[in-house]
């Protein structure tokens, strides 16, 4: 789960005439057509109301297949996803498409978790336990301002190859980008919505997959104008968090996360009054002090490392002889087991405020990530159950929630020479979207604790020449790389992206 988590897509009414929906009263006995040995798309249509922002709304769910296809119109995969579309054929209304990440993981989290009209309840910050897992009216959903539709790639969700088209042709960044490309044209197709503000948004994965999506969608001559991007939980620049040995620019990005997760858990040294202000601290020695003592490595003079370790031990939460062993280079792993060894508790990745118990105290990394393995069972039980109670879509299929695809292919379109396969980054594609799409905004949250996706390598990725500071809005949440899942967090995060689609 390299970088979790991203939404799950919706399929309104994409299919013609021939798709054959299953609304609530649809006969158990009636067989699926089947056109060239192929059965038409499985979809289910239900009508629902609910409150929203404070407003009431009805609205009509569409959840199912939507199928590409190649040029002779043969069906080559079927795009699970589910779309929710107020009542009354407003066709000016701003339209969102929503997934997740991994790469590998279907959009439940975003789903059931923090916009659709359903959400799973949780504890904060702990374990989920065991079933049943509440599931309640979400308040915070978008619905209010925004039609939603959430999808689920090739490979994840109910999402599949059809027939002998290998799955792995989908699974990589610029594969990936284009098969989402193509569903959003055709949803825009089979719902009249070409002329309605659009937004696309993902999590984790997700948002090099939005970044990588603009890129597709506005790239070509077929262009799909798009009004705003929302990243949760950002990662663009791969080249910058790689974890290779040389590659200095990791240990700077991390540390302000390291900051932030000492000062919540009440270890570092001399702590101001607010994670903000430690974030602040943090910044300002890793791009200063702390980059110019890397830079300089065996050439690092003895008064030099002294200060910076001292400062380093400080900001960490941890020992100057660990900083000192450590060659000042903190790597993630080692400081998830080593913040709390003297509690006998490892940190989470995805959230560094969640805590967990290893086999022992004595190693190196931990055994998992608790913040993964705390909400992961409570997840795929929701929405496992809500479709196939509540939105009646019937399939044999299991859900894939992560880990569906293998093989990814990181090579990027239309960005040539050996450095560009060496160095990943779709941060480019970002910034020649900005240019070339005056009505284009960026919406970016990140959680102070989130080690999958640290907030300043998405501030770095972004700060590069050639981006448009003043269309980009960044936003900070108490709580790590699923920031919805704490309460106030959620509500925070829907307000705030709510804003966002309204400020047109």
């Amino acid at each position: 789960m390299r970088l979790t988590i991203s939404l799950a897509a919706l399929a309104l009414a994409i299919m013609p005439m021939a798709v054959q929906a299953q609304d609530g009263d649809r006969k158990k006995d009636e067989a699926p057509a089947v056109e060239a040995g192929v059965p038409v798309p499985n979809v289910s249509v239900t009508h629902h109301k609910g409150v929203f922002g404070g407003k009431a709304i009805s609205y009509t769910a569409t959840t199912g297949e939507t199928y590409l296809k190649d040029k002779d119109g043969k069906p080559l995969a079927a795009i699970y996803a589910t779309s929710y579309v107020k009542d009354g054929g407003d066709k000016k209304r701003p339209i969102t498409f929503l997934y997740n990440g991994g790469p590998g993981s279907g959009s439940l989290w975003l789903h059931m978790g923090a916009f659709g009209p359903k959400r799973v309840v949780l504890p904060d910050a702990q374990d989920d336990g065991a079933p049943p897992y509440p599931l309640v009216d979400n308040a915070e959903s978008l619905l209010d301002v925004t039609d939603l539709v959430f999808i689920d790639p090739v490979g994840t969700g109910f999402s599949h190859a059809i027939g002998k088209k290998d799955p792995k042709d989908y699974w990589g960044v610029s594969a990936d980008a284009k098969s989402i490309a193509d569903y959003i044209r055709l949803w825009l197709n089979e719902n009249g919505r070409w002329s309605s503000p659009k937004f696309i948004g993902g999590e984790s994965y997700g948002t090099t997959r939005s970044v990588a999506l603009i890129n597709e969608l506005e790239g070509s001559y077929n262009d799909v104008a798009v009004n705003g991007i929302i990243l949760i939980s950002s990662i663009l620049d791969f080249g910058a968090s790689a974890e290779v040995q040389g590659n200095e620019m990791p240990y700077i990005l991390n540390l302000p996360s390291m900051a932030t997760t000492a000062w919540y858990h009440k270890k570092m040294g001399n702590p101001p009054a607010t994670v903000a202000e430690a974030a602040q601290q943090a910044r300002a020695f890793a791009i200063g002090p702390y980059a110019a003592a890397l830079l300089k490595g065996n050439q690092l003079s003895d008064q030099e490392r002294a200060s910076v370790r001292t400062e380093l031990a400080r900001l960490t939460g941890l020992s100057e002889q660990f900083v000192d062993h450590a060659e000042l280079r903190i790597s993630p792993g080692r400081f998830y087991k080593e913040l709390l060894r003297d509690r006998g508790v490892s940190i989470g990745r995805l959230d560094t405020r969640y805590t967990g118990k290893d086999y022992d105290a004595a190693g190196e990394e931990p055994d998992n990530d608790p913040s993964f393995y705390a909400i992961d069972g409570a997840y795929t039980a929701a929405m496992n159950s809500y479709a196939r109670d509540e939105l009646k879509y019937k399939t044999d299929r299991s859900y894939v929630t992560i880990g569906g695809v293998s093989g990814w292919d990181w090579k990027l379109q239309g960005q040539r020479g050996r450095d560009s396969e060496v160095y990943a980054s779709v941060a480019p594609y970002l910034s020649k979207a900005l240019r070339e799409n005056s009505g284009l905004k960026v919406f970016v949250g990140q959680g102070w604790y989130d080690f999958a996706t640290p907030f300043f390598g998405a501030e770095y990725a972004m700060s590069r020449t050639g981006f448009d500071a003043s269309r980009i809005q960044y936003h900070y949440y108490d709580a790590g790389h699923m920031m919805y899942v704490r309460p106030d967090d959620l509500r925070k995060l829907s307000t705030d992206i709510r804003a966002f689609i309204s400020q047109r």
